[in-house]
């Protein structure tokens, strides 16, 4: 009698059968939270600069300059950050790039337009989009450039132009000093157009400005450095408007010393780059300069 087999298909593989291919399943990798916390950060710093908008748009302005501070802070903390977890990727940059347009180019922009600049109708409207669009164009001639180094390696501690951060601060400096000296006279148009002007040239320019995050703090002076910080942080508890102006001010006087280090760091880099020339070529150089025969070889 004739039973049906145990298995329906063989155990093992008839000798020169061909193998099936198994297709490996597809894992989802989830990201760490050294790659998500640099953009929580940066999303974060988005949220405060929407947030100044609010505060403008009620004619609270002194919580909106609060904002675009607690904005720049987050913003200088996010790159830090994502270099010390090894957590920078090319969509954190880009995301970067989109918040600070809106915490530091809009914002600002908006902010000056309901406080001073609408007094100057459509010239002051104009000076706050210029100020917006030169915020965006360095923010996209920045971006253009990810991965592509901008400046020579021994011009590592400048940026190229007023960095977006700065420039907000530069911008808001009228309404930081009007808070104390009274909006009257820092709110004239005759000062906020062309200030608001100047600010988004500054950061379109060429400039070379300094970082500041590779500076270096010699061994002897870290302590008074740190008083110094501890000064800063009271000052900025006790006056912090006086402290913010003076702060921008003495940010505004650095930039022609920015300049002058600058080219004193790249005339020594020429120097150094130029082909160490021969002695007879420098006597015959110095012989047709004084109007002689140069001496041959004997």
């Amino acid at each position: 009698m004739n039973r049906p087999p145990v298995f329906r298909k063989p155990m093992f593989r008839p000798a020169g059968a061909p193998r099936r291919s198994r297709r490996p399943h597809p894992r989802l990798k989830g990201l760490s939270i050294n790659h998500l916390l640099p953009n929580v950060l940066t999303v974060l710093a988005l949220c405060s600069g929407l947030t100044a908008i609010r505060f403008a748009m009620q004619d609270r302005w002194e919580p909106a300059v609060i904002a675009i501070v607690i904005a720049a802070i987050l913003d200088a903390l996010d790159g830090r950050i994502a270099r010390l977890l090894n957590g920078q990727s090319k969509f954190g940059a880009e995301l970067d790039s989109l918040s600070d347009v809106i915490s530091f180019g809009v914002a600002p922009a908006v902010m000056m337009y309901l406080w001073g600049l609408n007094n100057a109708g459509s010239l002051g409207w104009i000076a706050a989009m210029a100020y917006a669009v030169c915020c965006a164009l360095r923010l996209a001639r920045f971006n253009s450039r990810l991965g592509i180094v901008d400046l020579p390696p021994w011009a590592f501690n400048y940026f190229t132009g007023v960095p977006a951060p700065a420039g907000a601060g530069l911008v808001l400096l009228p309404m930081i000093v009007g808070f104390e000296a009274g909006p009257s006279l820092a709110g004239h148009p005759i000062i906020t157009v062309p200030w608001t002007l100047m600010t988004g040239v500054l950061m379109v320019s060429t400039l070379p400005t300094f970082s500041f995050k590779g500076m270096r703090v010699p061994a002897h002076l870290v302590v008074p450095a740190l008083a110094g910080v501890g000064l800063l942080a009271a000052l900025l508890v006790s006056q912090p408007w006086w402290t913010l102006s003076g702060v921008g001010i003495a940010y505004l006087a650095s930039l022609p010393f920015s300049v002058a280090q600058f080219r004193k760091l790249q005339r020594a880099a020429q120097i150094m780059q130029e082909p160490i020339a021969e002695p007879e070529a420098e006597a015959a150089k110095a012989a047709a300069e004084a109007g002689k025969p140069a001496a041959g070889p004997h």
